[in-house]
């Protein structure tokens, strides 16, 4: 494993194209620092750049996924006047959020507590595994505060909008468990096998075609398509230009010789 200059921010780089980012702050329960914040945003930075990479994993250090935005300075806050407030918010929230701009699909492995801040960045990758036991919740009105890091829109996006009203008002927390039940994370495991089982899922794939893959990605963010229609000329694009691809016709005789492809991303 390869750790950034700080070790905020930890980063295995698997030779399948498979990127493991854990959150490397335990003792403060990997809350969303200066530090951290700036480490991630040069890992996503790389990461854009990267051409190999096929899929990326976020986890956490120790016993929590993350607390999420680190509320040391808050107390301060009532001095400063909110033109800077909000770029400072503004910054922050797009920092931890460009993991939605990554072409490649993106998965939380929710090892432990994610609150607040720290459960908007899990929802804002492309799937959730979350450990049976985690405690999902997002505290944003018991703190006196607005939901911040596009939990309004990330809540609903995720499991409609009754349930975004439950915990973003009423303050309800879930278990992993429960999160599964309710759709906000795909699946829930325990505590042990959570990284793994999330790993498992980035390998599978990683070894599809990387050409097909990103365009679907593409084709879901968002919500996916406003209508039907809209789905329709968005695939008849995207399907011919994958199928003038090698890819395609590495899928065709894979299939046909019973082996698994060889996709290269051409």
């Amino acid at each position: 494993m390869s750790d950034t200059p700080d070790d905020a921010l930890l980063v295995e780089r698997r030779p399948d194209g498979v990127a493991v980012l854990t959150l490397n702050d335990p003792d403060r329960r990997n809350a969303m620092s200066d530090e951290l914040t700036a480490a991630w945003k040069r890992t996503i930075a790389e990461l854009r750049e990267d051409t190999g990479l096929r899929c990326v994993v976020v986890t956490g250090a120790g016993s929590a996924f993350s607390s999420g935005g680190n509320l040391s300075w808050l107390a301060d806050t009532g001095a400063v006047a909110v033109p800077p407030l909000r770029d400072r918010m503004l910054g922050f929230y797009r920092t931890w959020l460009a993991i939605r701009d990554l072409e490649v699909p993106t998965i939380a492995a929710v090892n432990g507590h994610a609150v607040g801040a720290g459960l908007c960045l899990a929802l804002a990758c492309d799937l959730r595994y979350a450990a049976d036991d985690a405690k999902l919740l997002a505290p944003f009105t018991a703190l006196g505060l607005h939901p911040g890091m596009a939990a309004t829109w990330l809540f609903p996006e995720v499991a409609g909008l009754p349930l975004a009203r439950e915990m973003l008002l009423a303050g309800r927390v879930l278990t992993g468990a429960e999160a599964a039940e309710q759709g906000l994370v795909n699946r829930a495991f325990p505590r042990a096998s959570v990284l793994g089982e999330a790993i498992g899922v980035a390998e599978r794939i990683a070894a599809q075609a990387p050409i097909a893959t990103r365009l679907t990605k593409v084709a879901l963010s968002n919500g996916g398509h406003r209508d039907m229609e809209s789905a329709l000329r968005w695939e008849s694009l995207a399907q011919p230009v994958t199928m003038s691809s090698r890819d395609m016709l590495e899928g065709l005789a894979a299939q046909r010789e019973k082996r698994s492809p060889n996709f290269t991303g051409e």
